[in-house]
């Protein structure tokens, strides 16, 4: 590191001298223009006091700064810009000297950093730039280093399940636990800022990228967002200051309404009213994002206005109204969809200035960086240095809060904190307890390990199917169903066919006669199918598939290829023999003959590394599957949407039905179909049973402004020690305006041995009760609400609250 200092302080007078010419703000100030880091009378700057507090610092800080330092401050820079990230499996240490200059000059307050490669070299790259920001900068304002951290920090860290996944836990607190150890793996190589968590809803299912949300629901949304958040947030970072209130910085992503494009195609336009993007797509964020160091904004427009620059949404609302006083940022290349998308401007400097003044909000990378445009338009006047500063001090504030001017570097044990034995421990956990268990006729399942030969079939056995947003190459660190079954089994006399069947993207059924073979011999056969994805490389390589993902949508919710045609085969084959079918997807998979004709039917969404161990230990009863749908499964796509808290009068209900012989009985809601799901929201089977009794409120009469809660006792009376999800839903049920059917309002996750009983309380705020009214503000109105406990398709008990 000593060399380095040596071989970076001449950069030092060059910034300094430019610096020095550029300023071109205020010269009335308490230090002298050549020495801005220091005080005219000799006393250290304010900003540079780890006592003062974040305030203080951010307005000492922000008037010594030049425009050009304003900006740099506004553009993500790359790390790719002063090293070389090409060769993932390339380790020299080594930077380009005249690219980590350039770089620093114009894009320094956030620098992306979401690379595979060696984490040593990692480690020196981040200590190399924020060396030359703190040491050979006037002001030695460090960086945000930026990666990704969906479901787990890719940069060869800990691969947890899809977030749809996750959210199939229905445990915020495992979650929370999670989301921790994702920052304890990124914060020791000195990354301090994750691109996650997704609130968007996913209420359009042909969308691609619904894997990476927590379902449909914005009450489970909220509460697993904010899960993440605070676990990934907690904690300070080692020396930083004593006003340090955090040491990751989240990033509360889509900003708002995304998860719902017209067709479902990624970007596309999100039609909606004020009542909706209220009461719908804002509560996850109000919810989960207020503490949150950073959001995101979407790139779709929302009722015609971009979302990133719709003053309304990011100023009216979240600075003003909310409150958020952190950093914005956009999407990558995002600003220059205004040009070329979203037609709302015709240059650079039109999409810097709107978004700049409508939103206060940074530009990441990945366009033509058209906030390079803003010195010269707020010296021609046609852009106010006002939004300039108040966009910076949300930067500053945020790197105040996470401590990063007392230290912005990597730990030299980084390494005691990556891919740890105690990581893996919970990420076992939190893959069982994703697991649903949806169809279970005759109490097939769990398997017994006595049977003699159980067999694996179909295009889902051998491969690890991780989600998107994970590094090139993550499967290599999975265990696949073959070898999760492999494994369990290994000491018991069951023996393993494993058939394929067929590929996951292919029509030729030509292996199918073989699966057909292993089922005969097998006293049980599963079938694994689903969708399929792609690492951030591979997915957006020219001439690969999938099915789910970023930019990856769908016009069809079924089987791709010979799927179903091998399920059937199977099912047909053995007709006396289990079958049972695991579908492993991103998304819900709208087959209704495979839930008519399966034996079992488990959901598995794409798992973490261990995830072909959790799916095995389900099966044969080593584990009790405890997880519930965050979302609906529809019949078909022609059915979407389907999420189960539509409008009251949103969903009549008069199928039809096209018979396995092809019988045709006509209805009208639909003529051939149904609108009622499959699986509803909230749904999930156990291998023991429950029972619920005694339901009560805390008051049945309540005030607008009164809380309540609801409890009920729940009883395991089966033979085996469970888990149970308990979730209270209420209805409005009249009100000014049209609100939903039902909606969840809690929901909390217990554990009960064969025979115990819990009684379990769930507070209720008086807020989850409010209408976006007609006066364009949220009320409590006085009349009767039903509450039940249950699933969204289910009423175990119900009672009704009065408000007065």
């Amino acid at each position: 590191m000593h060399a380095l200092c040596i071989l970076l302080v001449p950069l030092l007078w060059r910034l300094g001298e430019v610096a020095a010419n550029q300023f071109d703000v205020r010269d009335d100030l308490h230090f002298r223009l050549h020495a801005r880091a220091t005080n005219k009378d000799g006393s250290a700057p304010v900003y540079k006091d780890p006592n003062a507090s974040i305030e203080d610092r951010v307005n000492d800080l922000l008037p010594r700064m030049t425009l050009e330092e304003k900006v740099a401050q506004l553009i993500q820079g790359d790390m790719n810009g002063w090293m070389n990230f090409n060769d993932p499996l390339d380790d020299t240490l080594t930077f380009n000297e005249t690219g980590l200059e350039l770089m620093m000059s114009q894009k320094a307050g956030s620098i992306w950093g979401g690379y595979l490669t060696p984490w040593d070299k990692f480690v020196f790259g981040v200590t190399v730039g924020q060396r030359y920001l703190i040491e050979n900068t006037t002001l030695g304002i460090p960086a945000l280093i930026q990666s990704e951290g969906l479901h787990g920090f890719t940069n060869n860290g800990t691969i947890w399940p899809s977030p749809i996944g996750l959210a199939a836990s229905f445990n915020p607190d495992l979650l929370r636990q999670a989301a921790a150890t994702i920052a304890d793996e990124a914060e020791g190589l000195g990354i301090s800022h994750i691109f996650a968590p997704v609130l968007d809803l996913s209420r359009e299912l042909r969308w691609g990228r619904v894997e990476e949300n927590f379902g449909e629901d914005p009450f489970l949304t909220g509460e697993m967002g904010l899960a993440y958040v605070t676990g990934l947030q907690s904690g300070r970072r080692r020396n930083a200051s004593t006003s340090a209130i955090a040491r990751m910085a989240a990033t509360c992503k889509h900003f708002a309404a995304f998860g719902s494009p017209q067709g479902g195609l990624n970007t596309a336009q999100v039609s909606g009213g004020e009542r909706e993007l209220r009461t719908m797509y804002l509560k996850p964020f109000n919810r989960a994002c207020l503490e949150s160091f950073s959001i995101m904004t979407a790139y779709s427009s929302y009722d015609g206005i971009p979302a990133i620059a719709n003053t309304h949404l990011l100023t009216d609302i979240l600075r003003n109204e909310w409150g958020y006083k952190y950093w914005v940022t956009t999407d990558a290349g995002s600003v220059d969809l205004l040009i070329n998308q979203h037609g709302t401007c015709d240059s650079r400097e039109c999409a810097a200035k709107i978004t700049l003044e409508n939103g206060l909000s940074g530009e990441m990378g990945g366009g033509t960086y058209t906030y390079l445009t803003l010195p010269d338009q707020v010296r021609a006047g046609t852009v106010d240095i006002k939004y300039v500063d108040e966009t910076v001090k949300a930067m500053l504030r945020t790197k105040f809060a996470l401590g990063l001017f007392e230290n912005p570097y990597p730990y030299e044990d980084y390494l005691s904190t990556l891919r740890t034995p105690e990581t893996r421990e919970l990420l076992h956990s939190m893959e069982q307890e994703t697991i649903v268990l949806l169809e279970n006729r005759n109490n097939v399942l769990p398997l017994s390990k006595s049977i003699s030969n159980v067999a694996l079939i179909g295009p889902q056995v051998d491969r690890v199917s991780f989600g998107d947003y994970v590094f090139f190459n993550a499967s290599n660190n999975g265990i696949s169903p073959l070898a999760g079954f492999t494994q369990l089994l290994a000491n018991t006399s069951v023996q393993i066919t494993h058939e394929q069947g067929c590929e996951l993207w292919s029509n030729d059924p030509s292996g199918i006669p073989a699966a057909i073979a292993a089922a005969k011999a097998a006293d049980a056969s599963i079938v694994m199918v689903g969708t399929w994805s792609l690492d951030q490389t591979l997915l957006w390589t020219p001439g690969t598939n999938a099915t789910t993902g970023e930019h990856v949508d769908l016009s069809d919710l079924g089987l791709v290829g010979a799927q179903l045609q091998l399920v059937q085969a199977v099912r047909d084959a053995v007709p006396d023999k289990p079958v049972i079918v695991v579908l492993v997807s991103g998304k819900p998979v709208a087959e209704p003959w495979i839930q008519a004709h399966a034996d079992a039917v488990v959901q598995q969404f794409y798992p973490g590394e261990l995830g072909g161990l959790a799916l095995a230990e389900v099966i044969f009863g080593d584990v009790n599957p405890s997880g519930k749908l965050p979302v609906s499964f529809p019949r078909s796509v022609g059915t979407t949407p389907v999420f189960y808290n539509y409008l009251k009068g949103g969903r009549f209900v008069d199928p039809g039905e096209v018979l396995d012989d092809g019988t045709l009985k006509f209805g009208h809601q639909y003529v051939l179909d149904s609108p009622v799901p499959l699986w509803s929201f909230g749904h999930g089977l156990s291998y023991t049973t429950f029972n619920y009794t005694d339901l009560s409120l805390s008051k049945t009469t309540i005030g607008t402004n009164e809380d309540f809660s609801v409890s009920v006792t729940v009883h395991n009376t089966g033979d085996r020690e469970g888990k149970e999800v308990v979730q209270v839903y209420i209805t409005d049920l009249v009100s000014s305006v049209v609100t939903p059917n039902q909606e969840l309002v809690g929901f909390q996750k217990v554990d009960l041995a064969p025979g115990e009983s819990q009684k379990v309380t769930i507070p209720v705020n008086s807020t989850q009760l409010a209408v976006w009214s007609l006066s364009n503000k949220f009320l409590v109105e006085p009349g009767k609400f039903s509450v039940k406990v249950g699933t969204s398709d289910q009423t175990f008990l119900n009672t009704t609250l009065t408000v007065q």
